[in-house]
């Protein structure tokens, strides 16, 4: 870790040395800067250049591609419920070779990698916390103020 701290300099580089979940893997600084080219390319073509009616409402988390950058994995939230996040994968899965082809044109590696998507979760139950914190807040009711019969007054 203090290698990566030393080489890439940045919390982008540590952040990613300790990918799943929390299993050290190693990754260069060529990975990195793929994953991250990846990731530029697929979020703004998904934003405006892909037509499906089914790719909305998707957010590019991250991409985790392979030593031999031959696959990828791209992490995507998607708002809304179980079967728009199934149809949303299916458009992605579909879409895959077009946003090959984008990232062909932006990477110079031999091998285009190969595109797969994987719903993530976090931060769909990141807002499933915060709604039941805040109807917690709500059924709770707040603390009354006690400082004025603490006992030091006399009542009388």
């Amino acid at each position: 870790m203090i290698a990566g701290a030393v080489l890439g300099g940045s919390l982008f580089l540590l952040t990613h040395l300790f990918l799943n979940f929390g299993n050290p893997i190693v990754t260069s600084r060529r990975q990195l800067k793929a994953a991250e080219a990846i990731r530029e390319v697929v979020a703004t073509s998904i934003l405006t250049e892909l037509r499906d009616p089914r790719v909305k409402d998707v957010t590019v988390i991250g991409v985790e591609i392979d030593p031999d950058m031959r696959n990828a994995k791209v992490r995507v939230s998607v708002m809304g419920d179980e079967k728009q996040q199934t149809l949303t994968l299916r458009g992605l899965q579909n879409s895959a070779g077009y946003l090959q082809s984008k990232i062909a044109a932006r990477i110079d590696t031999r091998y285009t990698p190969r595109l797969t998507f994987k719903i993530d979760k976090g931060l769909n139950n990141a807002l499933e916390v915060s709604r039941i914190l805040e109807e917690l807040r709500k059924e709770t009711p707040p603390a009354s103020d006690d400082s004025a019969t603490d006992g030091s007054e006399d009542p009388s």
